[in-house]
């Protein structure tokens, strides 16, 4: 839309004053030009008036000549007729003639033309009178001729003779007069045309005077002015051409000014700019929900009634990357930052100017330091957990993370594409996906329980995705490294912590499978000896001292102790990021001697137990406080060595299993029809829960919800020959007891 530039009117005021008196000027000669043509024009209808009453009186002493020398003629013959006629005419004419003559004003000639009379000088006016007198002295005794003059019953030769003789008396004097007044006249017209002429060249000159200064004193400004003009055109080109800033106005379609700076072609990355539409420049380079923000944005800039500075902040263009002109990635994509600002004509907002920079090297720069801040908050985590946490079990979840991975790795490389196959894969990627991020979980390990987080959105995708295929699983490879990579970082720390702090002389000897399993080993076979070489210092000093009743202490009881920690933390974590309450407790763990092949399964198999009794068992203190509850939930976790095999047990004090709901989650997701799940016992709808990807969860977080962590515990049972038993009583409790061979 076009708008109306801000004209500065003082700066032309001496240019429109100039220029109406050069109008005004030209206006008053065309006026004064007028003026006189209408005098001149009655100036010569004076004259015509003058010449018609000489010659009207001319033919009416020569009608009455004619009248005398025919008289005896019939009078009403043609000629007569004629005549009289015709001196009756003339009469009237000369008596009208002189009275507009010498009074001024309209007089109407033979043939119906009007003309206006001007009023006569004083000598004119003299010459009129001495005409009018004698002609008073003939119009009478015309006027007794005329009155009988075609009666034969009436004579009418006196009449005709005075009339006669008086017309030789006064027509001297009367053409002398009209004469005179003729001259007279032509003589006043001529000088007046004269002093006309004489006023109109003056007038002309003076205008074109007038002109010829004007011109000369307004080009001469005109230049200045087009020299100033194109001096600042001159500096803003050198400003566009040097600025290294894309800057371009934009109008209230859309479209791009026609002058912009020249650095926004590079910057852009297109050669012709100018006129486009802003819209049209974009389209493919950015998404097209940016791209439609965008364009509402910018009208918002133009709606009057919004802040300005309060859409500011809702820039969608602000580092946004711009694709290459094919609209893929590439090395040459750039991050671009436009701001946007008004710009005002008076109170208008007449255009939105736009100012553009590549940020690509800030933004590369403060991606890279995101980067390498992250990496050292990730370290700082694992460092605090490798000090916070029994080495031993770090080691475990590092070999753990590993095998978990490595079974990954195997299960996508195994070969088969069929559907029942392609989903056979998925649900064991999503199994062992979901025991690392719980094992992550418990020892706080964010950066790990974050990427397989993320993996676990993927899985889960693929589960809703109706037909699999096994470029579907490419993705997760990158998770797999990540993964590895955090395995690798966090052992690579526990090598140089352990590399770095002092260590006795047997320390250096010893060796173990992993650095911190060695250093742990090596730690307490130093404490070992130690109390034995003191022991034999002090039998030296004291001698014999009887050592019967006394209490051997374990010194290896930390690790169970730790073991135990483990779980309550890991209890406590889940149930602050739920908004509950839990306690967890154990007669058995600490004093239970795990079989080293069980250790694994027993792990992961109680930390699924444990976040399914926290998220799904145990309610919020509120709920609880309604029920008549203790606001905190109670968590038993033991473990029970019954010689040929070894029985895991986890029970909490929660709302138990509602198997209405399962009914219903059942038939809303379409497992079933109503009735059909009305009609599934208690058994069935355990399977159904124990099944992958059903969760009674609404809304899967990274504690649950995604109907994995039974589904591990089915699958773990099942690889050791195990069993498995639930119990439940709804708003009292829910009971898992698993029981694995050890042979």
């Amino acid at each position: 839309m076009a708008t109306t530039p801000n004209v500065d009117n003082k700066r032309y005021q001496g240019l429109i004053v100039s220029i109406a008196l050069f109008l005004s000027l030209i206006g008053a000669l065309l006026a004064f030009t007028f003026y006189t043509s209408n005098l001149l024009e009655r100036n010569t209808a004076l004259i015509d008036q003058t010449n018609q009453v000489a010659n009207s009186a001319q033919a009416v002493i020569k009608d009455l000549f004619d009248l005398d020398s025919s008289y005896g003629e019939d009078t009403k013959s043609p000629h007569i007729q004629r005549v009289l006629s015709r001196l009756e005419q003339n009469t009237a004419l000369i008596t009208s003639s002189m009275t507009a003559i010498e009074q001024g004003g309209t007089i109407t000639d033979a043939e119906g033309n009007t003309y206006d009379l001007p009023n006569i000088d004083s000598k004119a006016q003299a010459n009129v009178a001495a005409a009018n007198e004698q002609w008073q002295a003939l119009e009478p005794k015309i006027q007794t001729y005329l009155k009988d003059a075609d009666n034969v019953m009436v004579p009418s030769a006196d009449a005709l003779t005075q009339a006669v003789e008086q017309a030789k008396t006064s027509s001297l004097f009367i053409n002398d007069s009209l004469d005179n007044l003729t001259k007279d006249v032509f003589n006043s017209a001529e000088r007046q045309a004269t002093t006309i002429r004489l006023i109109q060249v003056l007038g002309v000159a003076a205008i074109f005077t007038y002109f010829l200064i004007f011109v000369f004193f307004f080009v001469r400004r005109l230049r200045e002015t087009d020299a100033e003009a194109f001096a600042a055109r001159r500096e803003t080109q050198e400003i566009m051409q040097t600025v290294n800033t894309g800057l371009f106005l934009l109008d209230k379609d859309l479209n791009i000014g026609q002058q912009h700076s020249r650095a926004l072609n590079d910057i852009i990355g297109a050669d012709r700019l100018a006129g486009e539409n802003f819209t049209n420049v974009l389209r493919g380079r950015i998404s097209d929900k940016d791209l439609k923000t965008t364009q509402q944005f910018i009208e918002q800039l133009y709606n009057p009634r919004v802040k300005e500075k309060l859409v500011d902040s809702l820039n969608p263009l602000h580092k946004v990357m711009l694709h290459n002109t094919a609209g893929s990635k590439a090395l040459n994509n750039r991050f671009l930052d436009f701001k946007f600002s008004r710009v005002y004509d008076n109170k208008d907002i007449a255009r939105i100017l736009v100012n553009v920079n590549d940020v690509s090297d800030a933004v590369y720069l403060e991606q890279r330091l995101e980067k390498e801040r992250s990496q050292n908050d990730m370290q700082i985590e694992m460092l605090t957990t490798i000090l916070n946490v029994n080495p031993k079990i770090i080691n475990e979840f590092i070999t753990n993370t590993q095998m978990h991975i490595e079974k990954m790795n195997n299960i996508l490389k195994n070969p088969g594409s069929s559907q029942y196959e392609l989903e056979g894969k998925l649900k064991a990627i999503y199994r062992e996906m979901h025991s690392l991020k719980g094992e992550a979980s418990a020892l706080k390990l964010h950066s790990f329980t974050k990427i397989a987080s993320d993996a676990e959105d993927k899985l889960h995708a693929l589960q809703n995705q109706g037909q699999l295929s096994g470029n579907d699983f490419l993705p997760l490879a990158v998770h797999l490294d990540d993964l590895l990579s955090l395995s690798n970082t966090i052992a690579t720390l526990g090598e140089r912590i352990n590399r770095s702090a002092p260590a006795p002389a047997a320390m250096q000897a010893a060796t173990a499978p992993t650095p911190l399993a060695a250093d742990n080993d090596i730690v307490k076979n130093s404490v070992s000896k130690t109390v034995v070489t003191e022991s034999q210092a002090a039998n030296h000093s004291i001698g014999s001292i009887d050592m019967n009743g006394g209490q051997d202490i374990d010194l290896d009881g930390d690790a169970e102790d730790d073991r135990l920690s483990f779980y309550k933390d890991f209890a406590k974590d889940i149930a602050t990021r739920q908004g509950k309450q839990v306690q967890l407790k154990s007669n058995t763990l600490t004093q239970a001697d795990i079989p080293a092949h069980l250790a694994k399964p027993i792990k992961e198999i109680s930390i699924q137990l444990l976040r399914n009794a926290v998220v799904h068992g145990i309610e919020t203190p509120s709920t609880r406080h309604s029920a008549g509850k203790a606001a905190v939930g109670t968590i038993d976790l033991e473990v029970k060595d019954n010689g040929s095999d070894f029985t895991l047990m986890v029970q909490d004090d929660g709302q138990g299993i509602n198997y209405d709901g399962i009914r219903t989650k059942l038939s809303k997701e379409g497992r079933f029809s109503a009735e059909e799940a009305n009609q599934l016992s208690q058994g069935d709808l355990l399977k159904q829960l124990f099944s992958s990807g059903f969760s009674t969860k609404e809304h899967a977080d990274e504690d649950g919800g995604r109907g994995v962590g039974l589904d591990i515990i089915k699958a773990q049972v099942k690889d050791y020959d195990g069993k498995l038993n639930v119990n439940s009583e709804l708003g009292q409790m829910t009971r898992f007891v698993i029981t694995l061979p050890k042979a």
